[in-house]
């Protein structure tokens, strides 16, 4: 097995500066994630369809990078993780330009997915670029910076988005990728190392041109010595662009229509056979072996937890201070900025503390605040409710989640071997899209389903005069969401308090 020997032992400056890099990626990456929530509107009014059929430039886009990230994580342990970065670098600044170009929503779908994919292929890589370069004692630091990058995203989105759709053309919200692209990929070319190449000072004149003609060779040579999976590939693929429409349709069309159903149960099978096939195949698509750690297998699942959680808060905080409130939508936005500021600032502060005092006791704490914060939210907010005190409670759940990412994402690459840093990176990546996407779909219908319980009949979308029923089913959905946090807590408590003992157990 081939990869990046090289990386890890690259000098102070020369790790920030390739830090910088994969920040900027994943800057360029949120942004372009959270600009079009605010612009949409506009597009679909300039492009001529309706909004239903607009919602589909979003879901696109998530289902590209869901459908495609351990394929590039894959690929990134098999040939090379910075080849792989600077491609989704480049597939990325590519599909902008078509989104930019487009004319109709066809087009502009078809360059979303470009974009996706693109996407795709710089998360699987990113945190494996990062675990190889930095040291232990960095290592949570560099990934808390991550968080950071993905919040000021998140935070600057939206107001950019309004910005551009009011004095400029829609389009310029995916044509400002493309200087950030192209300034990203050049500064790459600087200071991501070549695959296999040692960057000590005195051989550096024997490796100029990273990249290149001489780059693309080597990958060529590296593609025999390893069996791609293609059919681990096409059922993994294949499984999740199914759970993802099913997630997204069955909030339209009803968990019980016969095309939901047959989505999820398509999804399970295929999964199924996803699993079956991996365990047979002599290079799979991703080691299930790496699964029988259950440090890592807690990580991971805790990861998936926290970001469902999350995304309930995110989720149900607007419709609380827009519906029952009745704040304009322009306050609503300037008080959403209080979650990515939070993550912002917490997140790199959590990273560098995990290196301090290590991971596994901050994950704790951290996801023992989310329930707290959750389950506050379940008691204390009514309809009555001042404004900060939902923000506050919101800050208080996105603190949790920021202590509680940055060491469970260190716990997690720290885990595998370094041929596996690429899956591992992507397996991260995909529990954070999923659990995104399925805490929006499933918090908003559990909102919808409470609220219908209470008031006798089916509600689908916010009623004037509901407003009591909206309060009580927002009470159901955060103990919903605190309970599926605590599951991650209990799991992790037990692991903490098993260690303990084992550490008694050896004096």
């Amino acid at each position: 097995m081939m990869f990046e020997k090289g990386i890890q032992s690259e000098p102070g400056k020369k790790r920030w500066g390739i830090l910088a890099v994969v920040l900027s990626v994943t800057f360029m990456a949120c942004i372009d994630a959270s600009v079009i929530n605010v612009a949409i509107h506009t597009m679909s009014q300039k492009l001529q369809v309706d909004l239903a059929a607009m919602s589909w430039v979003v879901t696109s886009y998530l289902i590209a990078i869901s459908s495609t990230v351990l394929i590039f994580g894959r690929l990134g342990d098999m040939l090379s993780k910075v080849s792989v970065f600077k491609f989704g670098i480049v597939l990325f600044t590519l599909g902008s330009l078509l989104c930019g170009l487009a004319g109709s929503l066809p087009i502009l779908l078809g360059a979303r997915v470009v974009q996706g994919i693109g996407a795709a292929a710089s998360m699987a890589t990113n945190q494996g670029i990062i675990t190889h370069v930095f040291p232990d004692h960095e290592r949570g630091r560099a990934l808390g910076l991550t968080g950071s990058s993905v919040a000021l995203g998140n935070l600057l989105g939206p107001g950019l988005g309004g910005l551009i759709v009011s004095s400029l053309d829609w389009h310029f919200i995916f044509l400002i990728n493309i200087p950030v692209g192209i300034v990203a990929f050049i500064a790459g070319q600087k200071v991501l190392p070549r695959r296999g190449q040692s960057v000590q000072p005195e051989q550096k004149k024997q490796t100029r041109g990273i990249g290149g003609i001489g780059h693309l060779k080597d990958l060529w040579k590296a593609m025999p010595k390893e069996k791609a999976d293609g059919k681990g590939a096409g059922l993994s693929a294949s499984a999740i662009i199914l759970f993802v429409l099913a997630i997204n349709l069955y909030r339209y069309w009803g968990l019980t229509d016969p095309r939901v159903l047959g989505m999820f149960a398509g999804a399970v099978f295929l999964a199924a056979l996803f699993i079956y096939a991996e365990k047979r195949h002599a290079e799979p698509l991703v080691d299930l072996a790496i699964f029988k750690n259950k440090l890592y297998s807690l990580s991971v699942f805790c990861s998936l937890m926290s970001f469902v959680t999350l995304s309930f808060m995110t989720i149900l905080v607007p419709f609380y201070l827009q519906d029952v409130l009745k704040i304009t939508p322009f306050l609503t936005g300037l008080l959403m900025m209080t979650a990515p500021l939070v993550m912002m600032v917490i997140a790199p502060l959590s990273g560098y503390t995990s290196d301090k005092i290590g991971s596994e006791v901050l994950t704790f704490f951290g996801q023992c605040i989310m329930v707290v914060g959750l389950c506050l939210a379940g008691v204390l907010i009514s309809g009555a409710s001042p404004a900060w005190l939902i923000v506050t409670l919101m800050a208080v759940v996105t603190m949790g989640s920021a202590i509680f990412q940055s060491p469970n994402t260190s716990l997690i690459m720290s885990q595998v071997p370094r041929d596996k840093l690429g899956v591992s990176g992507s397996i991260n990546a995909l529990m954070r899209n999923v659990g995104m996407v399925t805490g929006v779909s499933l918090s908003t219908s559990l909102l919808y389903f409470f609220m219908s319980a209470q008031v006798g009949y089916r509600v689908e979308k916010y009623v004037e005069g509901l407003e009591d029923a909206f309060v009580h089913a927002m009470h159901n959905v955060f103990w919903v969401a605190s309970c599926l946090c605590l599951v991650g807590v209990v799991l992790t408590g037990m692991r903490l308090w098993a260690m303990r003992r084992e550490k008694k157990a050896q004096k």
